[in-house]
C-alpha cells in the first residue's frame, strides 16, 4: 500500500488547451508538469522551496519518477494534485494523487525521488542536509 505521507498539499490545475493531444486527452508528458506544480506548493508549505535549497548550497535533482495512468484528463477539466511527503531524511520522496476536482475520481498516481547534491562540487549526499530536515520537522509541528 502506498504511504499517505506525513503531510500533504493540494493544488488545483485546470487543463489548458495546449496540454491536450490529437486524441483530446492530456499528453502523457504534461503530467510531470502537474507534479512539479504540486511539489513546489509542498516545498513552499514546508518553508524550504527551490530558492532556499539553492541558497543553502544544494540542488535536488529528480532521480526517479513513477507514473501510473488510470484515466486521461481532458481540456478544461479541473484536477486536484495532492503531493504527500513520504521520506526526507536521506532523500526526498513524494507521492502524488491526481484526481478529478468535481467527482474525486482518481486519474493518476505518481511518485518522485530526489537527492541532495552539493552545488559546489556536484557531490551527491547520502543524507539530506540538516537545514532541510529542520524545515520539515518544523512544518510537522
Amino acid at each position: 500500500m502506498r504511504s499517505p505521507g506525513v503531510l500533504h498539499v493540494d493544488s488545483e490545475i485546470v487543463v489548458p488547451f495546449f496540454d491536450v493531444d490529437s486524441m483530446d486527452v492530456v499528453w502523457h508528458g504534461h503530467y510531470v508538469k502537474y507534479l512539479e506544480v504540486a511539489r513546489c506548493a509542498l516545498l513552499d508549505h514546508i518553508g524550504h522551496n527551490y530558492t532556499a535549497m539553492r541558497a543553502s548550497g544544494f540542488a535536488w535533482p529528480v532521480i526517479d519518477l513513477q507514473l501510473r495512468y488510470v484515466r486521461g484528463a481532458v481540456f478544461g477539466q479541473r484536477l486536484v494534485v495532492r503531493a504527500s511527503l513520504v521520506e526526507w531524511e536521506s532523500r526526498l520522496k513524494i507521492n502524488y494523487l491526481i484526481s478529478d476536482a468535481s467527482s474525486g475520481e482518481r486519474m493518476t498516481r505518481a511518485s518522485t525521488v530526489q537527492v541532495a547534491v552539493r552545488i559546489a562540487d556536484r557531490e551527491m549526499q547520502l543524507a539530506s542536509p540538516a537545514i532541510f530536515v529542520a524545515a520539515v520537522e518544523k512544518a510537522l509541528t
